[in-house]
């Protein structure tokens, strides 16, 4: 079932149905070119993370503004990315099991495609999905640089892990994916600052060992938006992953940042209705979990001073109204902040793309749902 957009072209953005989200295009396009802007010069590529938007037309754009290609974390993502015609597509994560890694190597016959290993029983497993495609794959080793989620162990682990890749002839060692999730909300800037450079030490010292070990070395990727400016400062990355700065979230909003950090805006919002007004004290708006995600937080309401979420369910957020402030209408329609961008956009099929308060574009959130 194709699910209709909530608003069409030339439509205000009153109009538009609620649960809904809303793309400020103006504050996306001054984003994607205040990266721009950041990386210029510098010699390091961006490599934007596409988990955050799942989206190609966004893909395009941000390649269209000199991205070399986009992250993923899922082969369903990456197939909807690439069906959508983007043609460089890293997937930034490990893939295991028979049947993902031959969806990974066809993939490989229309795009360039790279994954990323951490276990030398995993290299096999990949070499023989690419041998069976008649392909040859990038492969990245990940290294654990302090997030401790996925990753071969710095150092003598890695090069393990590498030099499986390096003998493999249906595998091209394409460097090390260095990424620290936790780091991005670090909330002081001195605080993120120290994680990165342990970060950044562990990152020196494997590529180190490898290249000595006369394996060529020849990319290390990897930062998010809350890190990127320390591992571009850092000389050790050559390509940096974020994602998020596209849109913002409330969560990242809660980061102390400083002049090295572009001010990025925030462009993306849900769009609600006041649904229930029962009390002066207490709104209901028709969004809540089944739109907007709270795992980092509840939803704050935009430039809208005296509303504080207080509680969620699937159909429903609440908001106390303070003492003094303005009490919503019934069937006012707010603008929410999502406390995490990433899942909140997984939950849509539409970007509604405002400029000005007139819808410009509906673009699908491609791979929605693409979790596989």
């Amino acid at each position: 079932m194709t699910i209709s957009a909530p608003g069409a072209v030339g439509m205000p953005l009153a109009a538009v149905d609620t649960p809904a989200l809303i793309l400020d295009l103006d504050a996306f396009e001054r984003n994607v070119a205040r990266m721009a802007d950041a990386l210029r010069g510098s010699g390091v590529r961006l490599r934007p993370h596409a988990k955050s938007h799942k989206c190609a037309e966004i893909a395009l754009r941000q390649m269209a503004a000199g991205a070399v290609g986009v992250c993923c974390q899922k082969v369903s993502e990456a197939e909807a990315l690439v069906a959508g015609g983007v043609p460089d597509v890293l997937i930034s994560n490990e893939i295991v099991g028979a049947d993902k890694l031959d969806r990974v190597a066809a993939l490989a016959r229309g795009a360039r495609i790279a994954v990323c290993v951490d276990a030398v029983e995993n290299v096999a497993d990949v070499a023989a999905a690419a041998e069976r495609a008649g392909v040859r794959l990038d492969a990245l080793v990940e290294v654990n640089v302090g997030g401790n989620r996925c990753g071969a162990d710095a150092l003598a682990p890695a090069l393990a892990v590498a030099r499986a890749v390096a003998d493999s002839r249906h595998l091209r060692f394409a460097g090390l994916q260095a990424y620290h999730g936790s780091a991005q909300h670090v909330r002081t800037v001195a605080d993120r600052r120290d994680v990165i450079t342990r970060a950044v030490e562990l990152v020196r010292s494997t590529r180190a060992l490898i290249e000595q070990s006369g394996i060529p070395c020849e990319t290390v990727t990897g930062a998010g938006t809350g890190s990127f400016p320390l591992e571009l400062a850092s000389g050790a990355y050559d390509e940096v992953q974020p994602g998020s700065y596209i849109f913002m979230d409330a969560d990242y909003n809660r980061n102390e940042f400083d002049a090295a950090w572009p001010p990025f805006e925030q462009s993306l919002f849900v769009w609600s209705t006041v649904m229930s007004r029962s009390a002066a004290v207490r709104v209901v708006v028709d969004a809540g979990l089944k739109s907007v995600s709270v795992d980092s937080g509840l939803p704050q309401v935009w430039q809208q001073d005296g509303l504080t979420c207080v509680s969620d369910s699937d159909e429903h957020f609440v908001f106390a109204v303070a003492p003094g402030a303005a009490t919503p209408a019934l069937g006012e329609k707010l603008l929410l902040v999502p406390g995490h961008c990433d899942p909140t956009v997984n939950l849509h099929d539409w970007f509604v793309c405002v400029r000005r308060g007139v819808v410009e574009a509906l673009w699908p959130v491609s791979a929605r749902g693409a979790t596989r």
